[in-house]
């Protein structure tokens, strides 16, 4: 009768044994490394998270622009026929 804890296939006593060779190895720098962790991941969240807007900006930014020989939006109409008259 063993007691499996089913990430990676691998077995209880198993995780144990790498448990203590993990608090053997870094005991002491655990709370460190936590920190570290903590912060590598809120910066990768924040770095995806510009990187939505960044694209969602372009998109944006493209979709307003005006292909060649498409008709221009009324505004446009309007300052050209201003800047004529001046």
């Amino acid at each position: 009768m063993t007691t499996t804890l089913a990430m990676f296939g691998i077995e209880g006593p198993y995780w144990i044994i790498i448990l203590v060779v993990g608090l053997l190895l870094f005991g002491r720098r655990l709370p460190e490394i936590g920190r570290n962790v903590g912060k590598s991941i809120v910066e990768f969240k924040k770095g995806l998270k510009d990187a939505g807007n960044e694209a969602e900006q372009e998109a944006n930014r493209s979709s307003t622009q005006h292909l060649p020989g498409s008709q221009p939006s009324q505004g446009a109409q309007s300052q050209s026929s201003e800047q004529r008259r001046a």
